[in-house]
């Protein structure tokens, strides 16, 4: 991706409405717990930011397939990353180049953008089209890329991103998320317990169920549901796959192994009406700018 395409189409990027116009700074801000922040990607330069944190994670300490380009770049990025915001999470305790350190990212890709350019991402996994276009009704918002530094990888950073998204959402009028979430690794055996777990204990419901695509299915059924220990299956997964849980999020029919980034995927359904009340109230009162 050359600087002249990004410099395009950042427009359709954090910070500016849908006619286009720049928010208000007011508008940018998501969240603040302590020194960190949540806001939008507003500048190429938080953009680079947040896909060299992809990088770092996904190339570094994941498995993801390193090619000769992102060698070169040191950046995760894709075409995705010019139609999409970019939430950031900023530490203002740590600088670097007297800048707060990104230290976490969320990409969003609303329904009216998807639909205008490249449709939705999750569309290479998951069959998503028929129950979009059932519910012409509602607005969906997906979401995928999250990552976030390693030493800040706890409950409070997966609330601040959270609390981030409840009011880009709000603010958006969107009624439904949903995206990919990873488990680390491209041996489905491996998560066992985890997709087991997922399947019996948290598949959506008929109206929201998405299914994997048919060449690209794994079952996720590999053990009975009373050989589960749900406890343990919730220890071994990812902080933001129990984040969703936690507000109401279900899961779809069968994985899906994404070798190039060397994880196994299932898909978050996540309307808005499902969201736990109590979560909600809490996001009110922690810091939101109420528009």
């Amino acid at each position: 991706m050359t600087n002249t395409t990004h410099n395009k189409t950042m427009k359709i990027l954090s910070g500016l409405d849908s006619a286009g116009q720049p928010l208000p700074e007011e508008m940018l801000f998501l969240g603040r717990i302590g020194p960190l922040e949540v806001r939008m990607a507003t500048t190429l330069e938080e953009l680079y930011e947040s896909q060299r944190l992809r990088f770092e994670i996904f190339y570094g300490e994941m498995s993801a397939v390193v090619t000769d380009e992102v060698v070169q770049t040191g950046l995760d990025a894709d075409a995705y990353d010019e139609i999409c915001d970019h939430l950031l999470v900023l530490d203002h305790s740590r600088e670097v180049d007297g800048k707060p350190a990104v230290v976490g990212t969320y990409r969003l890709l609303r329904q009216e953008i998807a639909n205008k350019y490249l449709g939705f991402y999750t569309a290479s996994e998951f069959n998503v089209g028929p129950l979009i276009a059932a519910n012409p009704d509602l607005n969906f918002l997906e979401l995928g890329r999250s990552c976030v530094m390693k030493e800040y990888r706890d409950k409070r950073t997966v609330e601040l991103l959270w609390q981030g998204i409840w009011n880009y959402v709000r603010r958006n009028k969107l009624d439904v998320m949903f995206g990919c979430a990873s488990l680390e690794g491209v041996n489905p055996q491996d998560n066992a317990l985890p997709l087991s777990f997922l399947h019996h204990f948290a598949s959506s419901p008929e109206e929201w169920k998405v299914r994997a695509l048919d060449e690209r299915f794994v079952d996720m059924n590999m053990m009975a549901k009373e050989e589960i220990n749900p406890k343990h299956a919730l220890h071994e997964l990812p902080p933001m796959v129990k984040g969703y849980l936690r507000l109401g999020a279900s899961f779809g029919e069968g994985a899906v192994v994404d070798y190039d980034f060397g994880t196994t995927d299932v898909l978050v359904m996540l309307p808005v009406s499902a969201i736990n009340p109590r979560y909600l109230t809490y996001f009110n009162e922690t810091g939101e700018v109420i528009v």
